[in-house]
């Protein structure tokens, strides 16, 4: 029996061996310039007059496209693929900054960076700007220093000031321009062409100048199965906030209501914005 398991622990072994073995390199071109010091997984590919410098770790099976840019303090997971000319991990632009300063970019999984991006560090040591995974940020967004963005957030040619929070799920319409510091809350739409200086109640849709909270992002939500009586709770909670009254109270106490609670309760920088109907007088 001992020898059995032995030779079982030495196949499996083997096994293991011979994968890590075949497991594809990093696929380099030749005009690309990449530090010996950066980090690459297996199955990375780096295109052509890419630059990737120091301190760089990208996960597995990344695609990096032609003339893109990946500075210092910089880490992302697997299977994301940046198109042509993106730029990430560049200094804030943030005037009081100290350059020699370790602060980070760090992306999750699977997120799809379209041309023209840009990306810059976080401002505070050993702090992060950050994006999650599943997100579609297209063609010349800006993501600001100290962001945080959540997963599956669709980006359409926007322009983030630093600080903002963008919860899960969010999506926001070709160049919008967020203000520094603003919350935009989980499963928000925000339509395009328009300032947010304030905060974005989550489940919710925004538009307008000054931004307004129209109504519930239904489409949204119920593609995201937040429906039948989940939605018409929802409803409640909104009507609720539109009144006045952030505490919720009586509103029953299902998952999205919870979570628009803590949201709510969380320290706000911008304070809310409003509501259609409500005067302009308001902001």
């Amino acid at each position: 029996m001992t020898h059995c398991v032995a030779e079982s622990s030495t196949d499996e072994a083997t096994s293991v061996y011979n994968h890590i073995k075949t497991m594809p390199e990093p696929s380099i071109h030749p005009t690309a310039i990449v530090s010996p010091n950066a980090k690459l997984a297996e199955g990375v590919e780096v295109g052509p007059y890419s630059i990737i410098h120091d301190h760089v770790e990208i996960g597995a099976n990344t695609v990096v496209g032609p003339h893109v840019v990946i500075h210092d303090y910089v880490r992302m997971g697997a299977e994301n693929h940046l198109h042509a000319h993106a730029v990430i991990g560049d200094l804030p632009q943030d005037i009081s900054f100290d350059i020699s300063t370790e602060t980070w970019v760090e992306f999750g999984d699977a997120n799809i960076i379209r041309e023209g991006v840009t990306v810059h560090r976080a401002t505070t040591p050993s702090t992060s700007t950050r994006l999650g995974s599943g997100c579609y940020v297209m063609a010349n967004t800006h993501i600001g220093h100290d962001c945080n963005i959540g997963d599956g957030v669709i980006l359409s040619s926007v322009a983030l000031g630093g600080h903002v929070e963008i919860g899960d799920k969010a999506v926001l319409g070709a160049s919008t321009a967020i203000h520094q510091f603003c919350r935009i809350g989980q499963y928000a739409m925000v339509a395009g062409f328009m300032p947010i200086r304030k905060d974005v109640m989550p489940y919710t849709m925004v538009a307008g100048n000054p931004a307004r909270h129209y109504r519930l992002n239904t489409i949204g939500l119920r593609r995201s199965g937040i429906k039948g009586e989940r939605y018409k709770v929802l409803e409640k909670a909104y009507r609720a906030v539109k009144s006045g009254d952030k505490s919720l109270k009586g509103i029953e106490d299902t998952a999205e209501v919870q979570s628009l609670r803590e949201w709510l309760a969380q320290d706000s920088k911008r304070g809310l914005s409003g509501f259609l109907g409500q005067s302009k007088n308001l902001d």
